[in-house]
């Protein structure tokens, strides 16, 4: 018997009686809620509600539609249709509203919708819209923010345009510049702590306006205005590594000659500059080392050299300590120190890269490119300087560590000879023989350069060329015409040979053949002024009076107070 018959024969039986428990059976549908999950309309009204669009809870068995092994959302008894992990809404029956797939995540995802667009990217700009993307807005020109980024671009091109000038030699536009960068970062300052954005103040821009124009002043040789103004930036604490710049504090009183306060912030600023930056500190060691040689304190600059010869070696250095024990007439600490300038490399590759590689036509064509650029450049000028110290020392000290010139000068060839520069060993023979013309010793010059003859072209050269000058000047004509042919045989473009030619065939009186010498002389060094003086008597003697006034105006304008070229140009106008 069903619930509705029951209740009509309860209600029948007491329907004339005033029962007290009438009415408490009475049945109402919409309280029934054991048949809601079969109820089609609340279903869906329920799908709409937040309490349909919730997740699982923990360990319920979801899946994929489709997916092998993968089952419907199930749901207990009473309960309402779950949400897949991996889809919207499903419900017993496997249909929900959407049942397309998305990631569950706590946050809702960047540029993510419910609905519509499935799968497109990501589009801040809104790009998917018909129509164009809106325009930023921009910001107003009169805006302070604006002001000051606009204010703080033109100091920084004031101090780009100070340097420029600085570069160019032009020291007074270059202060100029700096002060009114200087200026103009000052009001900027105020600016910024008027807006109340005194936290933002570029202090890297405030640096770089004081730093240059502590260099400007110093070009200008302001050197107490520049002290001043690196002693503002030395004394800020919020600058790092500022304490560095007591190097150029020191090279200003080094300028200044007062050598005492030099030494004294070239080793504050040693201080300050750590042991990993070795170059930094190598450059600030030879400088105190150059000021105690000025000062005449030779044992301090040695230790100082010393030190520097022992961790980064360089020429200058080794010469430096050379002439400080050569000041102490150490002999052989002298030696000792010579021997260490020849260990120093130049760290510069084979010359030998520099040659051409047969019929290698590509080789050739790079090596014609950069066979003077300006890395060989570089290499040429430390080369001269590494030659140029070695011959100098060897020339300071060869009196002093052996008994004689010669023999100490030999002891100094013998020593290149065994080392790296072995190529310098026959000029500095050649050097030899020209001390001994200093000297007024013709006998040594002339055995001396004798002895080059079977050498290789470039020394027999210059050899014959001086014996050929040496044998003109004793009048001894024959053999400074022989030895004037050996130097153009090793080397045709020799300029000196030349010249030593064209003054033999002066001398016998063929003024003519002797132009031509000097002419060709002139041709391959434009400088030779001896050619260019010979070349004008050479006309001056053949009636070219014109060519030769010609001459001796351009070697008028190289020599501007040579008293033979002035009276020269003097005795040709009579003429």
């Amino acid at each position: 018997m069903n619930r509705m018959s029951m209740m009509e024969q309860v209600h029948l039986a007491g329907e004339d009686e005033d029962d007290m428990y009438s009415g408490f059976n009475d049945y109402n549908a919409t309280l029934d809620t054991d048949d809601l999950q079969h109820d089609e309309t609340f279903q869906k009204a329920v799908l709409r509600t937040s309490h349909g669009r919730r997740p699982p809870p923990t360990g319920a068995k979801t899946g994929m539609p489709g997916a092998p092994g993968a089952r419907l959302g199930t749901m207990a008894k009473g309960r309402v249709g779950m949400p897949s992990s991996l889809g919207r809404l499903t419900t017993a029956a496997g249909g929900g509203q959407d049942a397309m797939a998305r990631p569950m995540t706590a946050v809702r995802a960047a540029g993510y919708t419910s609905a519509g667009n499935r799968g497109a990217g990501f589009d801040p700009m809104n790009q998917g819209n018909k129509g164009p993307a809106p325009p930023l807005e921009p910001k107003p020109e009169d805006s302070p923010e604006e002001k000051i980024r606009q204010l703080e671009k033109k100091v920084n091109e004031l101090i780009e345009e100070s340097c420029f000038a600085n570069s160019r030699g032009e020291f007074n536009v270059a202060l100029e510049k700096a002060k009114e960068a200087g200026r103009k970062e000052r009001v900027l300052v105020r600016q910024r702590e008027q807006q109340s954005m005194g936290d933002q103040i570029n202090l890297d821009l405030t640096y770089s306006v004081l730093f240059n124009l502590a260099n400007q002043y110093s070009a200008n040789e302001m050197y107490n205005e520049a002290l001043n103004t690196y002693q503002v930036i030395v004394k800020n604490k919020m600058f790092s590594n500022a304490g560095r710049l007591k190097v150029n504090m020191g090279n200003i009183y080094f300028k200044q000659k007062n050598y005492p306060k030099a030494i004294k912030f070239y080793r504050m600023a040693l201080d300050q500059v750590p042991n990993s930056h070795k170059e930094m500190r190598t450059k600030i060691m030879q400088n105190v080392g150059i000021v105690f040689t000025k000062m005449g304190q030779y044992n301090d600059a040695i230790t100082s050299f010393e030190h520097i010869m022992s961790e980064a070696p360089s020429f200058k250095t080794g010469f430096n300590l050379i002439l400080c024990y050569f000041a102490l007439g150490d002999r052989e600490k002298i030696k000792r120190a010579f021997l260490k300038l020849l260990t120093v490399d130049l760290k510069i590759d084979d010359e030998d890269k520099y040659l051409p590689h047969g019929e290698d036509k590509q080789y050739n064509l790079v090596l014609e490119m950069i066979k003077n650029d300006s890395l060989r450049q570089t290499e040429r000028q430390r080369k001269y300087e590494a030659e140029n110290c070695i011959k100098t020392a060897a020339k300071i000290i060869s009196p002093a560590i052996e008994s004689t010139f010669s023999s100490g000068y030999d002891w100094c060839i013998e020593q290149v000879k065994n080392s790296q520069y072995i190529d310098l060993a026959h000029d500095l023979e050649i050097d030899k023989a020209i001390m001994f013309l200093k000297q007024k010793d013709f006998n040594q010059a002339i055995e001396t350069l004798k002895s080059f003859e079977k050498k290789d072209s470039k020394v027999a050269s210059t050899a014959a060329t001086n014996l050929s000058f040496l044998y003109f000047l004793e009048n001894d004509m024959a053999q400074a015409d022989k030895y004037a042919e050996v130097a153009m045989s090793a080397d045709r473009y020799n300029p000196s040979a030349l010249v030593n030619k064209g003054n033999v065939l002066y001398s016998k009186g063929d003024y003519e053949k002797a132009r031509e010498f000097y002419k060709e002389a002139l041709q391959n060094d434009s400088s030779c002024v001896e050619g260019l003086y010979n070349l004008g008597l050479s006309n001056k003697k053949i009636g070219r009076l014109e060519d030769a006034l010609d001459c001796f105006y351009k070697l008028h304008a190289i020599l501007r107070n040579s008293p033979q070229v002035i009276y020269q140009i003097a005795d040709m106008y009579p003429l």
